[in-house]
């Protein structure tokens, strides 16, 4: 009996760590897809070998049971490891039009001066002025966040960001993206593969909000957040430091622990430490939820309330060239 549970545990050690070597070894290959260098031919040479290298690993470990194909695969994948960990990411690369200036700020008083605030006009996602300005902003003015919600498939998830109002009509939006190269497009599996750097984009709503609802066909919706002066203050701080950091030391993205959501969760965390998790904020599209539970929104409305009156889409798309599109955008819904 003793003798047929030792070879029973040791058959099913054999196949966890099989299955251990499997998973770690699809992850192998697609680290060698996305970051061998050389053009598309090294990389999937390097990540078709890797493959095969794992199934046969796999095929004798399970065969023979014995360990010494996992042990020998370890090794390996200690050596991918250590060429992983040396992958860094750089400020120095060819960039795409709309993320090839880094912004930065200086702090003076109540007066932040921003460097490469983004103010492109679009016309489509080819063509396009571009134009990058220096703006200052008085803390003293300000007077309002919004949360900005943008919908370009799955209603779980969306793109976020945080649009800062001044008493002078002026809008501030901030925008954590990927930083693309030149040509590149977005995917969310290359986001945990060191595919792109992460970049913050301050720009006003005429450009970051209305390129994703009149150009990208993207749904959109604005969420007025309840929050103090001095929050609000310490909050658009908390921006112009980390594009700082950025500037100075570039960062990954990452699909889920550096993302539009996440790195402002962090960063609200330093104002709140008491903000709770919550899936919501991998789940972007399910935000305002969270953003109801822990009173960021007026529980004057419901959140079906606040869901159906926050949609922008319509308005954004109505609006004419040369009209204020932040007053387009948060003026009333005709009845």
């Amino acid at each position: 009996m003793w003798k047929i549970l030792r070879y029973t545990g040791r058959g099913l050690a054999l196949l966890l760590g099989a299955l251990v070597a499997l998973v770690s070894g699809i992850w192998g290959a697609l680290a060698l897809w996305y970051q061998l260098p050389g053009g598309d031919a090294p990389r999937t040479l390097g990540a078709v070998l890797w493959a095969v290298l794992v199934l046969v690993l796999f095929a004798l470990a399970i065969r023979r049971r014995t360990w010494w194909p996992l042990g020998g695969y370890a090794l390996l994948y200690a050596l991918l490891l250590v060429w992983w960990s040396g992958i860094a990411p750089s400020n120095q690369r060819v960039w795409a039009d709309d993320v090839a200036r880094l912004l930065s700020g200086e702090v003076h008083g109540n007066v932040v001066t921003l460097h490469n605030v983004r103010d492109f006009h679009w016309r489509s996602d080819s063509d396009y002025d571009a134009r990058w300005e220096t703006q200052s902003y008085d803390l003293d003015h300000l007077v309002s966040a919004d949360v900005v919600l943008s919908h370009w498939g799955s209603q779980a998830i969306a793109h976020m960001m945080i649009s800062f109002g001044f008493d002078d009509g002026r809008h501030l939006v901030f925008s954590v993206e990927i930083r693309k190269r030149r040509g590149q497009e977005f995917s969310s599996i290359g986001g945990f593969f060191k595919d792109f750097e992460v970049t913050l984009i301050a720009a006003p709503e005429s450009d970051l909000i209305r390129v994703r609802t009149n150009v990208r066909d993207e749904d959109d919706y604005l969420y007025p957040l309840t929050m103090s002066q001095p929050t609000l203050r310490a909050l658009f701080l908390s921006y112009v430091d980390k594009a700082n950091r950025l500037a100075a030391r570039p960062a990954f993205y990452n699909t889920i622990t550096t993302n539009c959501a996440s790195m402002v969760y962090r960063m609200a965390l330093h104002l709140d430490p008491g903000l709770p998790l919550d899936p919501r904020l991998l789940l972007t599209g399910y935000l305002p939820g969270y953003l109801y539970k822990i009173g960021a929104l007026d529980h004057r409305l419901t959140l079906r309330q606040w869901n159906e009156q926050a949609r922008i889409t319509e308005r954004a798309r109505a609006s004419r060239p040369g009209e204020d599109f932040s007053a387009a955008i948060r003026a009333p819904r005709p009845h």
